[in-house]
């Protein structure tokens, strides 16, 4: 990771920190904690009412993202979902809910913060189908092949290697797993330096994708059925979106098992099974380069 990639990745750490801070501290005895997010075009606003209602106060108010990722992941009971950047858990523990206790949810976080907010968030919601890890995006700390339902609330467009969340999210999920993410992405014609005239990497507009580069990204990773629909403007040019897509079957032979859209170059190996080795890593170990 170069230095300013690392120097990013802290900048948001702390902003996200502080974020679980205030919630955890803000409360009153009568009023409960304050929303973080005032803006319309962001946090828990975008939540229907009666979501909001069935969940702890904090996490509603820990809120953070651009969209709604579980009103349009299609949950189903039993399934395993895996929430990328869970914050305060908000999206964990609605995904709970919906597959039910035959089902799991687990959050992936950063911020020690944030996951400790989640985890009283969890207890004080009940919710025994949850988990909490804590780890980058960029390297999900989860074996290969053990996740059916990858969301995601404009988390992604934080990252600094956006290419490796997609490998990541892809090795993750069972072949025929989808992903069903709220993120930020830009018009086709903005350039870099137009994006971050329109707001700040932390504040989810400066670092955002282009809807050609986020659709490219997901097809290198390997990904099918890709959809990306824009929902509402947050800034000229940028627009909060609903990303789908799909990872294919083992039995669809027109769509080979890629790694960084190599076909046949994917590590098999005991290191691409350990949790703690990353796609990456793996891959390198095959001698597939991928960067």
């Amino acid at each position: 990771m170069s230095e300013q990639s690392a120097d990013l990745r802290e900048t948001v750490r702390q902003r996200y920190a502080a974020a679980a801070v205030q919630v955890a501290e803000g409360g009153s005895a009568c009023c409960g904690p304050q929303a973080i997010e005032v803006d319309e075009n962001f946090g828990s606003t975008l939540y229907a009412s009666a979501e909001r209602e069935v969940l702890p106060a904090e996490a509603v108010a820990a809120s953070l993202g651009c969209g709604n990722p579980t009103a349009v992941a299609d949950l189903h009971e039993g399934e395993r979902v895996l929430d990328l950047g869970s914050g305060g858990g908000i999206d964990v523990l609605l995904s709970a809910r919906r597959v039910g206790p035959t089902g799991k949810a687990y959050g992936l976080d950063m911020t020690e913060e944030m996951l400790a907010l989640a985890l009283a968030n969890a207890a004080k919601a009940g919710a025994t189908n949850v988990e909490f890890l804590k780890g980058a995006i960029e390297a999900i700390p989860l074996p290969a092949n053990a996740i059916d339902v990858v969301i995601s609330n404009c988390v992604i467009n934080l990252s600094t290697d956006k290419q490796a969340v997609f490998a990541e999210t892809f090795r993750v999920l069972v072949p025929g797993g989808r992903i069903g993410v709220s993120d930020v992405v830009a018009a086709d014609d903005l350039t870099t330096e137009q994006r971050a005239d329109r707001g700040d990497y932390v504040g989810c507009i400066a670092g955002a994708l282009s809807l050609a580069e986020y659709r490219q990204g997901l097809e290198v990773a390997g990904f099918m059925d890709i959809e990306i629909t824009p929902t509402h403007q947050v800034a000229d040019g940028m627009h909060s979106a609903i990303v789908r897509a799909t990872k294919p079957t083992a039995a669809d032979p027109a769509r080979p098992e890629t790694c960084c859209g190599v076909a046949a170059c994917c590590a098999d190996s005991e290191e691409a099974a350990d949790p703690a080795v990353t796609a990456h890593e793996a891959k390198s170990a095959a001698g597939c380069g991928c960067r």
